[in-house]
């Protein structure tokens, strides 16, 4: 089971585990995939390093979490 999408996570392992969120992230110009950091930083240290406020942060967390959830229904429905 992929571990729970939120602030904490580390963004490697957010991509890693939802590939998905790539697109979301890239939507609000969060580019840090590809960063060094991005193995160790949470997403909230990395929108607090971007100068992302609460709600943004809120918002795009909601975000990911719907497209995990359309992408977990997409594989169940393609399943034998």
């Amino acid at each position: 089971m992929p571990p729970k999408i939120d602030r904490n996570m580390l963004i490697g392992e957010l991509v890693l585990n939802y590939p998905e969120s790539v697109e979301i992230l890239f939507k609000y110009g969060f580019h840090c995939i590809g960063c060094g950091l991005s193995a160790y930083e949470t997403l909230e240290q990395g929108c607090l390093a971007h100068g992302f406020d609460e709600q943004t942060l809120e918002q795009m967390i909601k975000e990911i979490k719907d497209a995990a959830k359309e992408a977990e229904k997409k594989k169940k429905k393609s399943k034998p």
